[in-house]
């Protein structure tokens, strides 16, 4: 494909839909909605405005560290504190497909619309991929930001019409058309995030203990894999416990897996095999979290897993 004339074929396109109107979109920091984020500034300046939604989902220091970055991209981004509205969301619910549900619901229905009717925005711009859609459209697992393609009609719904350029794109690319756009080697190679965030790696109902703990435990992994080269790595916290021995005493502890792999899209994935030594130390690293004693190592392919837990 040829990812420069995609570019100049999606700033048109956006400027014909938009006309003299405004647009609304959330950036995450991951590359998917970074590069919706400047295709759709390049094209619509001032008339873009651009959010960042804390749903207390997040790696640690992300909010603020994905507004600084766009700031000096001079692209302004609003911080939205909405921690509290989606942990109560989320209270209560264990299975999976209710958890993005209450995700979606609450990040549409009530943060983003507030947003929309303060802005005066009748366009949302997604950065819904080709894997989104497929997955869900075949029933795999419901992708957040996929809405039209289930029959939602969001102008009745929501206020407003979604415009997503990079639904013909797979993640590779993606990372080719965020490359010629000029962003930050850090966004371009960043690895996949999901859409629910974290909740998305805590098997069972979200909480903020739980979500403290799974935090950690990314931290550790990304900071111990950082240099494979690997398509994605991450911690999944489970809701089976363990017995296991702190200071001599018997514990009933939280079990932590990593999982590390490599593909190019997504749509299939091997696993990584690490070395010894690195499995070693990102067991004892991760089993140092307080309440945590047991650390796996996730050796399953997609298929016959998908790549995230929920």
């Amino acid at each position: 494909m040829d990812y420069k004339a995609f570019i100049d074929e999606q700033i048109k396109s956006i400027r014909q839909q938009v006309g003299n109107g405004t647009a609304i979109n959330a950036v995450s920091g991951g590359v998917d909605s970074s590069v919706v984020t400047v295709l759709a500034h390049r094209a619509l300046g001032s008339q873009l405005k651009t959010v960042f939604v804390d749903n207390a989902l997040m790696r640690e220091g992300e909010p603020q560290r994905v507004v600084n970055l766009f700031a000096q991209m001079g692209i302004p981004v609003e911080l939205i504190d909405a921690r509290q509205t989606f942990l109560k969301a989320l209270a209560g619910l264990t299975d999976p497909e209710q958890k993005r549900q209450a995700i979606t619901d609450t990040f549409y229905r009530d943060v983003l619309a507030s947003a929309v009717k303060r802005y005066g925005a009748r366009f949302l711009f997604h950065g819904t991929i080709l894997t989104d859609i497929e997955e869900t459209v075949a029933g795999i697992k419901r992708q957040h930001n996929i809405l039209t393609q289930l029959g939602i009609k969001t102008e009745e719904a929501y206020g407003y019409t979604v415009i997503e350029p990079l639904k013909t794109l797979r993640k590779d690319g993606v990372r080719a058309v965020a490359a010629l756009l000029g962003l930050p080697d850090q966004i371009v190679r960043r690895i996949p995030f999901p859409g629910p965030a974290l909740a998305a790696r805590i098997v069972g109902e979200v909480t903020e203990e739980k979500l403290n703990v799974v935090r950690k435990a990314t931290a550790i992994v990304e900071e111990e894999l950082a240099n494979t080269g690997a398509f994605q790595y991450f911690a999944v916290l489970l809701e089976d416990r363990a017995t296991g021995i702190r200071n001599g005493k018997r514990e009933f502890g939280q079990i932590i897996v990593v999982r590390c792999i490599d593909s190019t899209d997504a749509r299939q994935a091997t696993v990584r095999e690490l070395p010894w030594d690195v499995l070693h130390r990102l067991c004892d690293r991760i089993t140092q979290i307080p309440g945590v004693n047991r650390c796996l190592y996730d050796l399953t392919p997609k298929p016959p897993a998908t790549v995230e837990y929920v």
